[in-house]
């Protein structure tokens, strides 16, 4: 089984009905069981106000990645190399990249900062 990560972006347009790239993976990867959710996209997710109950659910269902030892350390080094190429790191970004590469996952995402990650580190984003 090929596990894919989903992120913030795609999954709150998936929750949200809209049919592009990102969010028919996402379905697919509900559907067969290969979702995973990096720690960040929970918080994320969760911190919306008013979100319904059936959403809290599902994010229950979905395994969440677990961090491993020297994490924060990759994720501070990751986030400088990403700098010091003159591109974008925000925290919350890098910690989700961070926990993607850390267990070579696949991150469905519509946010093209992520692209930014992928050209320093082996980070598969797509669509």
């Amino acid at each position: 089984m090929s596990r894919l990560a989903i992120d913030s972006s795609s999954l709150i347009a998936y929750l949200g009905g809209r049919n592009r790239a990102d969010t028919r993976l996402v379905h697919e990867a509900l559907e067969r069981g290969e979702a995973v959710l990096p720690p960040v996209v929970v918080t994320e997710v969760l911190s919306q106000p008013g979100l319904p109950q059936i959403v809290v659910d599902l994010l229950q269902t979905i395994s969440t990645l677990e961090l491993t030892d020297g994490y924060w350390q990759r994720a501070g080094a990751t986030r400088a190399r990403v700098a010091a190429k003159g591109r974008r790191a925000r925290l919350a970004d890098t910690l989700i990249a961070q926990v993607c590469l850390d267990h070579d996952v696949t991150l469905v995402t519509n946010d093209a900062d992520f692209r930014a990650f992928a050209s320093i580190a082996r980070l598969r984003v797509v669509p």
